[in-house]
């Protein structure tokens, strides 16, 4: 495929999910440091929407994904006159795959054969290097490349409203560290026990003199996990889960010295704002989908997962395999944690 010199308006076409939508924002940034008159429009999903609507030089054409046919036929609507020297198509799935059609663009660049599904290539007509065993992070960096763009080191600088700032400034006046714990990710097989999360929570507090917040949104599932660990907690806690917005969510995450998380959005976003991440990793692998700043941080139990449940070594699976399988995270203990809690410390500590 030849370099793309006189790219003058791009779409980029990736709707969900929170994490994915963190790892489009070095691309923006890298086509913005090399090609600052580019105009970029990013077809994305509502809620990652109101994570990133803040992102300068970007417009956000919003698709509902639980809107049905009025969502296709207000998408359809707003990209009718609209044409595009380039698409990123960085979503595999099949609706995203049939979205696609709507975009007129000469260049319909995707992903790599290995790491395609739903037909994904028959929606494009060039793809990505294939890299075997890239961090999705890097994955997402293939597409400005592919046009010529050179980037190595990711840059996200996510914006952040001083209302938001100011409203964590309100919940956590204290000026004790904090551990923010994001119990959930949307896979509930891929997350942790509740009393796992007591147990090295109170250990935060008594043994490294931190504040401990939880934080999550506002389904049952997350206020009952919420719940749980509270009451497994000898120590107190603040509890805020269902109670923030997701522009204060990042505040929050930004304040924190340190998240615990499973492979969820708030791991990626917290990353992504630098804060450090105890990211909890068995049901999926942390060399693909970790924390891209905490890997060295990450408890990892993958490949110890891959052996009892699938019979094998990960890297005979196909990457992105996820093991969702009951007891998976039961493979990580709250002494792995607070062993990575006590490098976090040391790290922390000058000299």
């Amino acid at each position: 495929m030849s370099v793309i010199n006189d790219l003058q308006h791009l779409c980029i076409l990736r709707l969900s999910a929170l994490g994915d939508a963190t790892h489009v924002v070095p691309v923006i940034r890298a086509i913005q440091d090399s090609r600052p008159e580019a105009k970029i429009s990013w077809i994305i999903g509502k809620q990652e929407n109101r994570l990133l609507s803040g992102l300068a030089g970007v417009e956000f054409i919003e698709f509902d994904k639980h809107g049905g046919w009025t969502s296709v036929k207000n998408l359809r609507e707003a990209l009718r006159d609209r044409r595009f020297d380039a698409l990123f198509h960085m979503q595999v799935a099949a609706r995203a795959n049939l979205l696609s059609r709507m975009i007129r663009a000469p260049l319909r660049l995707g992903w790599d054969r290995a790491r395609s599904r739903d037909f994904h290539q028959h929606f494009t007509r060039h793809s990505i290097a294939e890299v075997p065993f890239q961090h999705q992070v890097q994955g997402f960096l293939e597409f400005p490349r592919a046009i010529g763009v050179t980037v190595e080191t990711p840059r996200w600088d996510l914006p952040i409203s001083g209302k938001a700032h100011n409203w964590v400034g309100a919940q956590v006046p204290d000026e004790k560290p904090v551990l923010l714990i994001s119990p959930c990710s949307s896979h509930e097989l891929r997350n942790w026990r509740s009393d796992y999360y007591a147990e090295v929570a109170d250990y935060a507090i008594r043994e490294l003199g931190m504040q401990v917040v939880l934080s999550g949104g506002p389904g049952e599932g997350e206020r009952r996990v919420a719940g749980e660990i509270e009451a497994a907690m000898k120590e107190p806690c603040t509890n805020l889960v269902g109670k923030d917005t997701l522009e204060q969510l990042k505040a929050m995450l930004k304040r924190a010295d340190l998240v615990i998380s499973p492979d969820s959005g708030p791991a990626h976003v917290a990353s992504a704002l630098g804060t450090p991440v105890i990211g909890l990793y068995a049901a999926t692998w942390s060399r693909r989908s970790g924390p891209y700043n905490s890997l060295y941080l990450c408890v990892d139990r993958f490949r110890e997962a891959a052996r009892r449940y699938r019979k094998c070594e990960p890297e005979d699976l196909r990457w992105g395999t996820r093991i969702e399988e009951p007891g998976v995270m039961d493979l990580i203990q709250p002494e792995d944690v607070i062993r990575q809690m006590q490098t976090w410390k040391e790290l922390r500590e000058p000299g």
